[in-house]
């Protein structure tokens, strides 16, 4: 069966998948629930990047009957190579592999790509994808700047396709339920959205200059990023680290909580302003992010504040007016916390939580499953009906998202080292709200406990940047716009607004 007409196929039965997804509802799929056995609608997948994330895509995809990982692609030849034989041993057919991903989208067989690179290729991975003709399922965060993002939507739409992104925490079924308690007032009127990344960091190394790994294209690796020698011991992962091509654990495992913080919130638009302040603390080596950072977003009568720490700490034990929260399960350390003004729900997984009233005592709690099965069945539903309402994780939730952790380490890299108790003083000019300063003590706390001097500590402090959320732009600041995007190395160039 030609490419053209599996894809006549699908859309003809648009109306009947719609009422299989009625008829069974996401939030009690297994990874084959959903799956047809029809030998017409099966789906070619193309999976990118399959080294680490990459991996549960193709147990996913080439688990299924209505789907087939008919090739994967990846810059590292000893990965694609494993890779390979896992899938062909699974499905009983090998992939074709690619190490460039546009010889992979001229593959007529290719419905669907899904992408889990290095966070300075997801977006033109994504809009070339797109342009190609294939539906799109993108890892977090869905760009490595907020221009490039917001051009992943201007594909998606101008060219009619489904991208799902891949905050799986949308399609859990425990997680959908404590934001519904949120949503509907059950705490009150929400305060503060607090997220939490309280994950240990270690050291990547000294800085200096490498030996590319021989199995590795590396001027693939680079793709639209500079080019510029390996300066960390470690290619794969440790890239993160490194502004060129990730964007520290904000933009890492942070984006997941900073998503749900946002979802809970209920608002779909960017801040007002934000402010960062942080450093890379403890050690010093050839990474480049923080590993300590405080965010701060103004959304007017609420705020979003994040929390980065990568040395050791403990979890939250209490919230911002002093309610204990219950021990065990409930003290998180990676999570989010709600504050509203009649309790709080407290979110410590991928999978649920549980809401407290003002006195810390148990109201009610969440629980569901955690798998990445519901997210991309969601995913698979969508691209069968062509509804983009269908998705649980639309691109443009993933853009939002994404976006609030760029422009927090915007603020931040805009900053100056200025004495620990002078962001005291800063916090007191952009914020009236008490819970930003207590914030502020407790991470001074968390720097004490890993040994670190307060009387001769210095933080890096970012301006307060007031942001227009319509124009996705500063106001009346050219310094901060233009780290907005990047400069991009021919031909791994994002387009501009306007021309995707």
């Amino acid at each position: 069966m030609t490419r053209k007409s599996r894809r006549q196929f699908l859309e003809e039965s648009m109306l009947a998948s719609a009422a299989a997804v009625v008829a069974t509802s996401t939030h009690g799929l297994s990874a084959d629930d959903s799956a047809s056995s029809s030998a017409n609608e099966r789906l070619g997948v193309a999976c990118v990047g399959v080294r680490g994330r990459g991996g549960s895509h193709l147990n996913f995809f080439s688990g299924r009957k209505d789907t087939e990982v008919v090739a994967i692609v990846d810059v590292d030849e000893e990965v694609l190579a494993n890779r390979a034989k896992q899938v062909g041993n699974r499905q009983g057919r090998e992939p074709k592999r690619y190490v460039d991903l546009r010889k992979a989208l001229d593959d007529p067989s290719i419905d669907i790509v899904t992408i889990a690179t290095p966070n300075h290729w997801h977006s033109l991975a994504a809009i070339w994808a797109i342009q190609a003709g294939k539906d799109v399922y993108l890892e977090k965060p869905v760009s490595h700047n907020v221009s490039e993002g917001r051009r992943v939507v201007e594909a998606a739409r101008k060219y009619n396709k489904i991208c799902q992104t891949g905050t799986q925490s949308r399609s859990n079924p425990g997680m959908r339920a404590a934001i519904a308690h949120v949503q509907k007032g059950g705490i009150g009127t929400i305060r503060v959205a607090r997220g939490l990344c309280y994950k240990r960091r270690k050291s990547i190394g000294a800085r200096g200059k490498y030996d590319i790994p021989k199995n590795i294209h590396y001027n693939l690796w680079l793709g639209p990023a500079p080019e510029a020698p390996l300066t960390r011991p470690r290619l794969h992962y440790d890239w993160h680290w490194q502004w060129a091509y990730g964007n520290g654990d904000l933009g890492n495992q942070g984006i997941h909580q900073m998503d749900i913080a946002r979802w809970g919130m209920g608002v779909s638009s960017l801040c007002k302003s934000v402010f960062s302040y942080g450093g890379r603390l403890g050690y010093k080596d050839a990474g480049e992010t923080a590993n300590t950072q405080v965010v701060v977003h103004d959304y007017g009568d609420q705020s979003l504040v994040f929390e980065v720490r990568g040395l050791e700490t403990g979890p939250l034990t209490r919230s911002s007016s002093g309610v204990e929260f219950q021990s065990g399960k409930y003290r998180p350390k990676i999570g989010v916390i709600f504050e509203g003004s009649d309790g709080y729900v407290v979110i410590p997984s991928y999978a649920g939580g549980a809401a407290f009233d003002l006195e810390g005592k148990l109201v009610e709690e969440f629980k569901g499953p955690g798998s990445d099965a519901h997210h991309f069945a969601n995913f698979l539903t969508a691209v069968r009906s062509r509804n983009v309402s269908d998705l649980n994780a639309d691109i443009e939730e993933g853009h939002l998202s994404s976006a609030l952790c760029h422009l927090g380490n915007i603020s931040y890299r805009l900053g100056g080292m200025v004495p620990v108790r002078e962001v005291a003083s800063r916090l007191s000019q952009v914020s009236s709200r008490d819970n930003d300063l207590d914030t502020f003590e407790r991470m001074l706390e968390h720097l004490k406990a890993n040994g670190l001097s307060l009387d001769r500590l210095e933080l890096q402090a970012g301006p307060a940047l007031a942001f227009n959320p319509k124009s996705e732009t500063f106001v009346d600041h050219e310094a901060a716009d233009r780290m907005l995007t990047r400069h991009y190395r021919a031909p791994f160039v994002v387009p501009v607004a306007g021309q995707v």
